[in-house]
């Protein structure tokens, strides 16, 4: 049964990816488990009474075989276990049930990404996008955008970034005033360095995140990272310090994660193209799971509840 599928009341069983797990203890000083629930079409919070392992945090990312009952808390989905136990390599199951991925052709995105970028018309910026495509562009093509708030699936990124560049090359032909080639490459590269800040499980969902991603995060992580490019290639100082700025600040305010406010045209720009896109994908994802003349649920990403109307 998908997690989609699961209404209060419903006894299930099945293969799962285990999230979030946490070992705690009731009031009563009971032991249990709590974690997450995921498949391809979402996740649900779960609990496991009375449970003191073997699975436990180190078990984040894996598959595991699972019966239980469906219901709710507080409004929400959630799920109680009654049996679990770690998938095992003859169990037969399939990875396409519990992995999702993202709904674009990703051999056809990544060569129009190529291509874009071969259209830049400043050989610096890029020189920088070229030398480090070649760095984390394998992993890029294949690793979600976010653990959960939006494009959390496999090919997440690409496909984040694809129409976040979409949206970048119709706004600098409508603005003469942007920097075409600076606008893509701080597009491309804003969240290149999730490739470092990401530690991904063998279905490459984000299993938790690495010692520089909680340290450094990766707005700085690919700062760093187009600044040793630049260096490297001889690129002129200010075009490098630009670039970096993209990055540093394409979260638009520090309460929301940059590490600067955006100072330049650009930059202004590419902070509202992520916000968007992130925005498009987290209603998607909530519509999905709404039906049709109704409100979701609070969602916790965007601090708010959605309607789905009728289109």
């Amino acid at each position: 049964m998908l997690i989609h599928d699961m209404k209060t009341g419903d006894r299930f069983e099945g293969y799962y990816i285990l999230q979030n797990i946490a070992q705690r203890t009731t009031s009563a000083g009971k032991p249990f488990l709590t974690l997450n629930l995921a498949d391809r079409s979402g996740a649900v919070t779960a609990q496991v009474w009375d449970y003191t392992g073997p699975i436990g945090p180190a078990d984040v990312g894996k598959v595991a075989w699972i019966s239980g009952l469906a219901s709710e808390y507080r409004g929400a989905p959630q799920v109680t276990v009654y049996r679990i136990r770690l998938a095992a390599e003859n169990d037969d199951f399939k990875v396409s049930d519990l992995v999702a991925t993202a709904p674009i052709e990703m051999d056809e995105t990544w060569a129009w990404l190529l291509e874009l970028v071969a259209s830049m018309e400043d050989k610096d910026y890029r020189a920088v996008c070229e030398k480090l495509l070649a760095a984390y562009g394998k992993q890029f093509r294949l690793i979600p955008a976010a653990k959960s708030m939006h494009h959390g699936f496999v090919g997440g990124l690409l496909m984040h970034t694809a129409y976040m560049l979409k949206a970048a090359d119709f706004y600098a032909g409508l603005y003469p005033t942007v920097d075409r080639s600076l606008l893509l490459a701080g597009t491309l590269l804003h969240d290149f360095c999730k490739c470092e800040e990401f530690v991904t499980s063998p279905l490459g969902l984000v299993a938790e995140y690495s010692l520089k991603g909680q340290l450094l995060g990766h707005l700085v992580l690919g700062a760093e990272a187009a600044g040793r490019a630049a260096q490297e290639l001889g690129i002129p100082e200010e075009k490098s310090v630009l670039l970096q700025h993209m990055i540093l600040s394409h979260h638009g305010e520090p309460e929301f994660g940059a590490a600067v406010r955006p100072m330049c045209i650009e930059a202004e720009l590419l902070s509202y193209l992520d916000l968007i896109d992130s925005r498009m994908e987290i209603y998607t994802e909530a519509m999905e799971n709404t039906p049709v003349g109704t409100f979701s649920g609070k969602i916790y990403a965007i601090d708010k509840k959605i309607y789905n109307h009728e289109r």
